[in-house]
């Protein structure tokens, strides 16, 4: 079902000014725009990793921030799976030490459903090095995934890979936005992509909400 997002806020960043003023129901919203419009940024805002300097974020019931009555949950209490461009493996732990990297014993149990969405099973005593680029963007997802968060924020997870890749990966994430109940903020480049994903569109340029509609 849709949930309720607020992207009600300003972030400067040296010369850099970023005002988001959004609130919508979506399941997946898309970022879309050129590099240096400010995608990243609101995906950083949300994960606690960057500080507006004033505004709210919400998503559902959850007040991530609200500079009106001094709330900012601190990063590691957030419920935020990130998956960054870089995917920030660690290549000395195999696949199925990533995807449970972080998680607490009582989260081991909600392995299975995630390793068999994604198709992992048969690389998770593999070293990192040894994947393909669409096997380590699958470990990425798991991890987040692992985190139980309560949204998923992906950074342009289709931009490292080849149109092959892209037309292989897309249905794992498909997968995930339909099974499940999780809101996505999903950061791409590609028109395409974003009409297979997303619900919401905030198109943006220059640090502003140039548009922002159900479909593009």
């Amino acid at each position: 079902m849709p949930v309720p997002i607020t992207l009600d806020f300003v972030l400067r960043q040296g010369g850099f000014t970023l005002e988001v003023h959004e609130q919508f129901e979506a399941r997946v919203v898309a970022l879309f725009g050129p590099s240096g419009a400010g995608k990243t940024s609101i995906l950083e805002s949300i994960a606690g990793l960057r500080t507006p300097r004033r505004g709210v974020i919400r998503i559902g019931a959850s007040t991530l921030f609200d500079s009106e009555v001094a709330v900012d949950v601190p990063a590691n209490r957030r419920r935020v799976g990130y998956v960054p461009q870089d995917q920030a493996l660690f290549p000395h732990l195999n696949v199925r030490r990533n995807i449970l990297y972080g998680v607490d014993s009582g989260g081991v149990q909600a392995v299975e459903p995630v390793v068999g969405l994604l198709e992992l099973g048969p690389v998770l005593d593999r070293s990192i090095g040894v994947l393909s680029g669409g096997e380590r963007q699958r470990v990425a997802l798991a991890r987040a995934l692992m985190t139980s968060p309560a949204v998923l924020l992906l950074d342009e997870p289709l931009t490292a890979l080849d149109s092959a890749l892209r037309s292989r990966i897309l249905p794992y994430l498909e997968r995930i936005r339909d099974e499940f109940a999780i809101p996505m903020v999903y950061v791409s480049h590609d028109l395409a992509e974003v009409r297979v994903m997303a619900d919401w569109v905030v198109v943006l340029e220059g640090g502003r909400v140039v548009q922002s509609a159900a479909k593009l």
